[in-house]
């Protein structure tokens, strides 16, 4: 690993950057040594569905945003930082020729096109064993599968591919030149092996290709210092900028929220939603409910991630109830309603954890007259957080019991909801001031990885929303009718 010790002080340069590239928009963000947010940019970008289960977007776009926020910041703070820093959303996949001439869109981790054979694989012993060496479930989300679907739809496009790469390592080889994988978003691709630190060789052959068609696999404290020159000018910063090739987002946020102690689970709802927890070995789960993936030496992130977290509620609102009331206003009425018995089965988007059914769809049950719009929203908001509290349920099983939940994430800004979570979860819930869990740990992995002194607040008091007992026995009736009816209707066809 390149380090590069001393650079800061002698450089005198007093923040870092770090750069978050989400689905639904990139994040960047300046903290200074005193450990305080001095500035952030976002720039948002948009999903196409081409066809029925594709989700694409624009790498050229995103590599915009990205290179659009560090130059605004630097040209803002009037200085370059001392090191900029990178957490990504996972399981993307890129088609890149010898040139580095991009043969497909960016396919995302919400495309299903692949789930046929990601059904036929998981059922395989193969796809057991490739489970149980990349700690990855086998979904269509996966790049694995992905590349599969082209060998087998598109193989003009396969056979042309020299590099297959996901959207954060896109960048780094523009920015840098350099074609690299750190760890952590190696491990959710279903080809590395999260125990020989390796790309795992039965993956490879499942999926037709060689190691040497993808990127080298490196730490995620892995420093590269030698910016492309004209791409150090265009952001205006010096070229020996130091880049932390950083993460994935769900390993960072971990770090970024302090929860690698025993116990402490992360829970996240941006576009998506999850549920994470540390812990020193890398350990899978027996039903294939959950991933592993490395985030540093002896720290492994297990968890499940679900496709339907605000999504589904943006959905609900602007789609089906075609309503142009704020989002925050529907929330805060649904909420001042007692719960029933109208329940949502949230699967919009298929699902990730714990079922990982790519088939499975969204609907409501238990309708009545006395129903109006706010019912609906409730029942949305309850539904992302009964399935948080089943894939948190398969945690406990697989690493042990929670003892602390850190929330983090879009939804963070509704009181309401995060009440509503422990209510149902029947845990307090910890919100600290610092909603950016991701793009905090990138940042952080970045400060311990150069010695760049930052004095990250321990202090401040975090929030804590505690359980509360009106509706306990209710919800937990409600959860198990929520699960029931999965189990019976996901095999009914018509």
């Amino acid at each position: 690993m390149s380090k590069t010790e001393g650079f800061f002080m002698s450089e005198n340069r007093t923040y870092i950057i770090g750069s978050d590239i989400g689905t639904s928009s990139t994040k960047s963000i300046s903290l200074g040594i005193d450990g305080k947010v001095k500035m952030s940019f976002q720039r948002a970008y948009s999903t196409s569905h081409p066809a029925p289960g594709y989700s694409e977007q624009n790498a050229a776009e995103i590599l915009q945003a990205v290179k659009d926020g560090i130059r605004e910041i630097v040209q803002k703070t009037g200085y370059p930082p001392a090191a900029i820093s990178f957490s990504s959303a996972m399981h993307s996949l890129l088609a890149m020729d010898t040139a580095g001439k991009l043969l497909t869109p960016l396919i995302i981790w919400a495309d299903n096109r692949s789930q046929e054979n990601a059904v036929a694989l998981r059922n395989s012993p193969a796809g057991a064993e490739i489970y149980r060496s990349t700690g990855t479930p086998v979904h269509a989300m996966s790049p694995l599968n992905k590349i599969i679907w082209l060998k087998k739809y598109q193989p003009d496009i396969f056979l042309k591919t020299t590099t297959f790469l996901g959207i954060k390592e896109y960048v780094i080889f523009q920015l840098t030149g350099q074609l690299l994988t750190d760890h952590s978003i190696a491990s959710a691709t279903g080809l590395f092996d999260i125990h020989t630190l390796t790309w795992n060789e039965l993956a490879l052959k499942t999926a037709g290709i060689t190691a040497a068609q993808l990127p080298l696999p490196v730490p995620a404290d892995y420093v590269i210092t030698g910016l492309q020159p004209a791409i150090a000018a265009e952001l205006g910063i010096p070229a020996d900028t130091p880049i932390v090739i950083g993460g994935s987002d769900g390993c960072l946020a971990q770090l970024g929220s302090d929860a690698l102690d025993e116990g402490h689970a992360t829970l996240t709802i941006g576009t998506s939603s999850a549920i994470r927890m540390a812990i020193p070995q890398a350990a899978t789960d027996r039903q294939q409910r959950l991933f592993t993936y490395l985030l540093t030496d002896n720290i492994y992130i297990t968890g499940g991630a679900s496709n339907n977290g605000g999504i589904l509620l943006q959905w609900l609102v602007k789609d089906f109830l075609n309503s142009q009331q704020p989002v925050d206003n529907l929330i805060k009425e649904a909420l001042a309603l007692p719960p029933d018995k109208l329940l949502c089965m949230p699967y919009l988007l298929g699902e990730r954890a714990p079922i990982w059914d790519s088939n499975a769809s969204a609907g409501f049950v238990g309708i009545g007259p006395e129903h109006t719009a706010p019912h609906f929203v409730r029942a949305v908001l309850e539904s992302i957080c009964f399935v948080l509290l089943s894939i948190s349920k398969a945690l406990e099983e697989t690493a042990g019991p929670i003892r602390k939940v850190s929330v983090s994430g879009g939804f963070t800004q509704s009181p309401g909801w995060i009440q509503l979570m422990a209510d149902i979860f029947g845990k307090p819930m910890t919100l600290k001031e610092e909603s950016d869990a991701s793009t905090l740990g990138a940042i952080k992995l970045a400060a311990q990885t150069l010695g760049i002194p930052v004095d990250f607040p321990e202090t401040i008091a975090p929030v804590v929303f505690y359980p509360g007992d009106d509706y306990a026995d209710f919800y937990q009736r409600k959860f198990k009718a929520y699960e029931e009816l999965y189990s019976r209707l996901k095999n009914w066809q018509w």
